[in-house]
């Protein structure tokens, strides 16, 4: 059996396990969430080193890319140095891929129709494979990565501009501490509620769950939100919301999804990685064989 595990700075009220099958191959999957705390987390990684297959590393991003540059989030290195005989992965080589198929798939879906939407994703940097199909799909995408990331009520309307920002902000932001930047620990279930014109002018609202939950304005009637990590409170809290129609980019097990740092971490480990570095055709051709679909529910 293989044994996935994420470990996370998120908070442990959103921990889960689940036993299933992949490829014919019973897999134990496990999120645990150390509220933000640091230290806790890479005692915890040193624990597990050696006697489980991946590590997803969550509440945080290891890398992001922007076309072919790749930024070092700096805190997120030091915990990923923890492990030394186990593969951890961010979830980073998913986003570039998965969810740009997923993107694609959704264009023309007849329950869906992506194509001509106006979008906001909350965060492009965090999601360059999702902004890039999106645009390349026709949908006409807001980027909130000023606004969600840093706190400032600028919208950026055009992937060149998101380009221009992350030349910018990237060497800077990625030697932050995550708090600065990312709600961890039980940060992640306030709800402060601000850019709500900017929800309220989209169809669809995209990206990384924890940044749409963070300004969750109350009427969301008839929005789309495209997203991961989805527990089943907080399907509860969107169809209070009037949400019409949530999809994750990753399929539910026993009631949730989630993120793209633990099914990378599981495509790892099914495909027997020592060292996690699989190339972008490999993570293509390793989707089509698991067979990971997005999870599309009305609510």
């Amino acid at each position: 059996m293989k044994r996935v595990v994420s470990v996370s700075l998120g908070s442990s009220n959103r921990n889960h396990r689940v036993r299933t099958v992949f490829c014919g191959e019973e897999v134990e999957i496990e999120r645990i969430g150390t509220d933000g705390d640091r230290k806790r987390l890479i005692q915890l990684i040193r624990e597990l080193d050696g006697s489980v297959d991946a590590f997803g590393m969550g509440g945080i991003d290891r890398y992001i890319y922007v076309n072919q540059n790749r930024f070092t989030f700096r805190e997120a290195e030091v915990i990923a140095r923890a492990a030394v005989r186990t593969p951890i992965l961010d979830g980073s080589g998913l986003k570039n891929t998965l969810e740009r198929m997923v993107v694609e798939k959704l264009a023309g879906h007849p329950h869906v129709q992506l194509r001509g939407k106006k979008v906001l994703l909350v965060s492009g940097l965090d999601r360059f494979g999702m902004a890039e199909a999106l645009v390349q799909n026709g949908c006409e995408v807001v980027f909130g990565d000023l606004m969600f990331g840093l706190g400032l009520p600028v919208p950026i309307r055009s992937l060149a501009a998101l380009e221009r920002t992350a030349k910018i902000l990237a060497p800077l932001v990625t030697k932050l501490p995550i708090r600065f930047l990312y709600p961890t620990g039980y940060k992640q279930e306030a709800v402060a509620g601000k850019f709500a014109s900017f929800y309220a002018d989209a169809d669809v609202i995209a990206g990384d769950f924890h940044f749409i939950r963070r300004h969750l304005p109350e009427d969301l009637w008839g929005k789309i939100i495209l997203t991961n990590t989805v527990t089943a409170l907080d399907k509860s809290l969107l169809k209070e919301r009037g949400v019409r129609l949530l999809i994750t980019t990753t399929p539910h097990l026993e009631g949730r999804s989630f993120g793209t740092n633990v099914m990378e971490a599981l495509l790892v480990a099914l495909a027997g990685q020592k060292d996690g570095d699989l190339t972008e055709s490999d993570y293509r051709k390793l989707i089509e064989e698991v067979g990971l679909e997005p999870y599309i529910e009305w609510l």
